[in-house]
């Protein structure tokens, strides 16, 4: 304690406040400065260094993908042998889109977008950090509305890369991603990537499906006003479609397009004018898995044959490929127009199935399995063939050294219970097995596989050879058997059941001189940015039935499309054909009917039954056969396909047995008996006794019979 001139003591802080004019002590001041200094360096260090040094880390350790490496789930085209000619389309539940080059997008339409989403696109980093902590305060606080403010880069980024999950650390990637990306990627290839892979509604992924989805048009036909109005839906796609909220949509299309104005891209005095389009109804939008016609089975068999040869799924929903097939659209035109001109009239019940084959290669030309996309396909379908059969029974018999003079006698077949007759009684006698193929008559060509040793077996194995598979789909166990066992003699008369492709596909063999090809339906797979996924090698097939035996066969056949009916093809064409008709139990009716036959280019398989195995009948309520409805779609199938092409000609075959081609037939002779000698001591009768020749009374025109107790079999006709 000091004192003042008076001599009395004074507080030492009292003077020491009177000579600081009353303020604080300097040393206080300074303490409390410091502190705040403090405080601001740490909240500078946390809340800028540390995300700094985090984000300089994470950027610097993070990866952007090529372009080229983010693929996008697009639309799949089939297309027909031509390249052009498209058949159907396929997409997956993200996938149908097209991918366009920014050059395909209309200037004005692009602007839409930008003035919808991100007008400072061109400039910006990438990212928009206002829009980070807006949705970092969103997240934490738990808002519904979280997110918001993204940049387009940032869109994409989360489109493609990080996902759309409410989480401080997705959003975090989304920036230092989005801030790479502006600069790894010019902006016009982010632009694009994003018009490319955003979702507009109405199930529609990329720009080119939305136009097609909201105008029905091509993108580069939208007007300014449609442009907005696809812009317009991008923030909330599903509430401003049109159908649901046209209130909403109107005011974001006026939002885009005063944008397009603030940016100069439209004139005030263009806006003033515009008037909101008519939007297409949203039952009429485009449906890229709709295949409601025949089209839709061809997809179905795309498919399973491009799993087969290792084409993925991963594939057809991301590389937007091009499947060429070998449908050639004259064969398959062909095909629908014969099942359209026949068949129109015919009871609605009735089904049919066509299947076109090039023998030389094994590619399926045409194909029609029903005309719903998504309903059965009868071309698959496992049928019983009647006398179709037949011809493989005469393979195996060929292929045993029999000519095709063989001669069998074709009276009716009697084994025990069993009596097996022709269709009307008819007979040729005893005649050679190349007549009785052409009358298609059963009870020659059963004595023919009873003559071979294990015959049933051996027409079922020159079957297998031919191309009829081994096993088939929808049938248990071995094809072509009793029950995964031997076949049994019924066979040759078309017992068991085939596919109507299978059928093709066997005829082709004899087609081509013994030489099987597989039959398929994929050519080759082109992604989008022309690399080559699959190409289907030439084949030269393999030989599985001597030249001699199915160009002899060939001979057989050659008659018959003529015979029946008179449904050779046009410009006296050579064809080797067979029919088939099978009949439904003891009714005296029938349910399946077939035309099976080939020129050396083209192998077609023609079925006419229903969907339940119920009796067939035509317009008029008489029962069909092969050689009515079958086979007039038949002829018009193979006239249509190979109208304008070369008349070839089948190769003359070598000898089997000595005998080449079919025989002359000769009719049997009528039965003539000598007169009888008379006794000189007997007087000549006044007229001599006629002698009758014992006939069996006819039998019904179809019955089903027994082969072996137990076991029915129908006998088919022709």
């Amino acid at each position: 304690m000091s004192s003042d001139h008076t001599g009395k003591p004074k507080r030492s802080g009292a003077g020491q406040n009177k000579q600081n004019g009353g303020k604080r002590p300097q040393g206080r001041k300074r303490s409390r400065g410091r502190v705040i200094r403090r405080t601001l360096l740490l909240l500078l260090i946390v809340f800028l260094v540390v995300p700094a040094a985090l984000f300089g880390y994470s950027y610097y350790n993070s990866e952007v993908p090529h372009p080229a490496d983010l693929r996008n789930s697009q639309i799949a085209t089939i297309v027909a042998a031509d390249d052009a000619t498209v058949i159907s389309r396929m997409a997956s539940a993200e996938g149908n889109r097209v991918n366009v080059t920014l050059d395909d997008v209309p200037v004005h339409v692009r602007t839409a977008i930008l003035a919808a989403e991100d007008r400072t696109f061109y400039e910006n980093p990438g990212f928009s950090v206002r829009g980070f902590v807006r949705a970092a305060r969103d997240n934490i606080t738990g808002r519904e509305d979280a997110g918001g403010g993204s940049t387009i880069t940032q869109q994409y980024v989360k489109n493609t890369v990080v996902g759309s999950d409410r989480s401080l650390e997705r959003k975090w990637r989304e920036l230092v991603l989005a801030a790479r990306m502006a600069r790894e990627w010019s902006k016009d290839d982010v632009l694009l990537a994003y018009l490319n892979t955003i979702y507009f509604g109405r199930n529609s992924y990329g720009i080119a499906t939305a136009a097609q989805s909201y105008f029905g048009k091509p993108l580069a036909d939208l007007t300014v006003e449609e442009g907005a109005v696809i812009a317009a839906v991008i923030t909330r796609p599903s509430a401003l479609d049109n159908a649901n909220d046209s209130d909403a949509l109107r005011a974001r299309w006026n939002y885009v397009l005063d944008g397009m104005v603030e940016m100069n891209a439209l004139r005030p005095s263009e806006r003033s004018d515009m008037v909101f389009p008519t939007i297409l109804p949203f039952d009429q939008v485009p449906d890229p898995n709709a295949a409601t016609g025949n089209e839709g089975l061809i997809r179905a068999q795309v498919v399973r044959e491009l799993e087969r040869v290792g084409v993925d799924q991963e594939a057809l929903d991301t590389r937007g490929v091009r499947i060429v097939t070998t449908i050639d659209p004259k064969a398959q035109d062909a095909a629908l127009t014969a099942v359209s001109d026949i068949m129109t009239g015919e009871p609605e019940r009735l089904r049919t199935a066509v299947v076109s084959i090039d023998p030389q290669s094994g590619a399926v030309k045409a194909y029609y399995g029903g005309p719903q996309g998504q309903g059965y396909d009868f071309a698959q379908a496992p049928l019983q063939t009647g006398s179709s059969f037949k011809v493989f029974g005469l393979v195996a018999a060929l292929q045993e050294g029999i000519p095709l003079s063989a001669r069998y006698d074709s009276s009716p077949v009697n084994i025990g219970n069993l009596r097996i007759t022709n269709v009307a009684g008819e007979s040729c006698g005893v005649c050679n097995i190349a007549e009785a193929l052409k009358r298609s008559l059963n009870t020659s060509y059963y004595r023919l596989t009873l003559s071979m040793s294990n015959g049933a077996q051996k027409i079922a194995d020159a079957a297998h050879a031919a191309g009829i598979p081994a096993e088939i789909p929808g049938l248990p166990g071995k094809s072509l058997s009793e029950d995964g066992g031997a076949p049994e003699t019924g066979i040759v008369l078309g017992q068991y059941q085939v596919r109507p492709i299978d059928m093709a596909s066997a005829y082709g063999t004899l087609a081509a001189s013994g030489i099987y090809h597989e039959p398929y339906f994929v050519q080759r797979v082109v992604a989008a940015d022309g690399e080559v996924l699959y190409e289907r090698a030439a084949s030269e097939g393999e030989q599985r039935i001597e030249k001699a035996v199915a160009e002899n066969a060939t001979q057989a056949m050659l008659p018959i499309a003529a015979y029946s009916r008179g449904n050779s093809l046009a410009g006296g064409r050579p064809s080797a054909a067979k029919t088939g008709t099978t009949q439904l139990g003891d009714t005296g009716l029938n349910k399946d009917a077939w035309m099976v036959g080939y020129t050396p280019s083209l192998s077609t398989a023609v079925w006419v039954g229903s969907e339940n195995s119920e009796a067939i009948l035509n317009r008029w309520g008489s029962s069909i056969y092969g050689s009515t409805l079958p086979s007039s779609i038949w002829k018009n199938t193979m006239d249509g396909a190979l109208s304008g092409t070369e008349v070839e000609s089948f190769p003359w075959p070598d000898p089997i047995a000595g005998q080449a081609g079919v025989p002359t037939y000769e009719p049997p002779a009528p039965v003539q008996r000598a007169p009888q000698r008379q006794s000189p001591s007997q007087p000549s009768p006044v007229s001599p006794p006629q002698v009758q020749i014992p006939q069996l009374p006819p039998p019904p025109q179809f019955q089903e019979v027994e082969i072996f107790p137990g076991i029915r079999i129908p006998l088919p006709v022709r």
